[in-house]
């Protein structure tokens, strides 16, 4: 494999020394990009051009061409598993993502099966093994997954949710039936990401996006339980360096502690957690990462530097930071203020890392 030229991002996962904070940022290739929209209308739909590895590729190198980004993230969705398992995937217009066959019963997990990830899932391997290619060792590949709960949610709900009351109704009326599926997508996730690390994936980063709707006590058991599962079961090293692991619980900074604990190597934050707070709670045990609101992209550039300064002052001196949205970027955001982002991170994070 070619020779990593920016490992910055790598080194920031593992906390070790680095020469400014690097930056990526959550759905950086996607909506608020033209030459995105024009890929995606060439692919006809998003589906078809995550299952297309050519122009998941192109989508996945493109925010590269215009940012000084420390890191490529696979261009793909978190349903990909659930869709594999054959639920009938498809999008409603206005709606977002909808399943055909949701999950509602005992027999309906039972009949679920564990995708494997060369076969039914091998358009996500071929797409990591062209940007791989495409990449030319220039930064690191990022893979990903959803959480067990957070595709169960998709799975149980037949798409998305606000109130989650079909999947809690599992979750308190047949909690076994939940920790059915939820060790069986633990286990499908585990072979999903280990398939990706294969193909050439540096990093990997497991998204638990809903895991913020639970009581502590049900977020520990429904959902850190079986990430924790996941991460005992990952190839921690391929081609001679570490894979660092990233947990990211959106709306889960009550927890820190206890994610702290699983193993994994870096915490993903949201913008409601204050990131020097988080750094006392849980010290040099894993690296941090994040947490600007997406929302500031809509201000001046003078309003993002300031962000930018508060948020490396929070974090303070020292190693183990990668700099990042609080979530994903917002679609109608210019992009010439994701330019300003991107460039305040590196000309003011210097003398942090003295």
């Amino acid at each position: 494999m070619t020779e990593l030229k920016n490992d910055r991002y790598l080194r920031a996962l593992l906390r070790q020394p680095v020469d400014v904070t690097p930056v990526w940022m959550m759905r950086q290739a996607g909506r608020y990009l033209p030459e995105y929209k024009a890929t995606r209308a060439q692919a006809g739909d998003f589906m078809s051009l995550c299952k297309n590895p050519e122009l998941a590729c192109e989508v996945t190198l493109q925010p590269l061409r215009r940012f000084d980004l420390d890191a490529a993230i696979l261009f793909s969705d978190i349903l990909t598993v659930p869709d594999a398992m054959g639920l009938g995937l498809y999008f409603e217009a206005g709606e977002g993502p909808r399943f055909s066959h949701p999950v509602r019963s005992r027999a309906d997990v039972d009949r679920l099966p564990v995708p494997d990830p060369e076969q039914e899932l091998g358009y996500v391997m071929d797409a990591v093994r062209t940007i791989r290619r495409g990449l030319q060792g220039s930064v690191p590949l990022i893979g990903f997954s959803g959480s067990p709960w957070t595709l169960a949610t998709y799975m149980v709900e037949g798409g998305s949710s606000k109130a989650f009351t079909i999947i809690k109704k599992m979750m308190y009326a047949d909690p076994e039936a939940l920790h059915r599926l939820l060790d069986k997508l633990a286990r499908s996730v585990t072979l999903y990401l280990n398939a990706q690390i294969r193909a050439g994936a540096q990093s990997v980063m497991i998204f638990d996006t809903w895991g913020g709707a639970l009581t502590g006590r049900d977020y520990l058991q429904f959902s850190l339980n079986y990430m924790h599962k996941i991460i005992d079961g990952l190839q921690r090293e391929n081609e001679g360096r570490r894979v660092p692991v990233t947990l990211f619980t959106k709306g889960g900074g009550q927890w820190l502690e206890a994610m702290a604990q699983t193993g994994c190597d870096a915490l993903g934050l949201d913008w409601s957690t204050d990131i020097a707070d988080a750094r006392r709670r849980v010290g040099d045990k894993v690296a941090l990462q994040g947490n600007m609101d997406p929302s500031i992209l809509y201000g001046s550039a003078e309003r993002i530097e300031q962000e930018v300064a508060d948020i490396l002052a929070g974090f303070g001196n020292g190693e183990g930071h990668v700099f990042n949205l609080g979530h994903g970027i917002h679609q109608d955001v210019p992009p010439e203020h994701a330019g300003a982002f991107v460039e305040a991170v590196h000309r003011l994070s210097g003398q942090y890392h003295q």
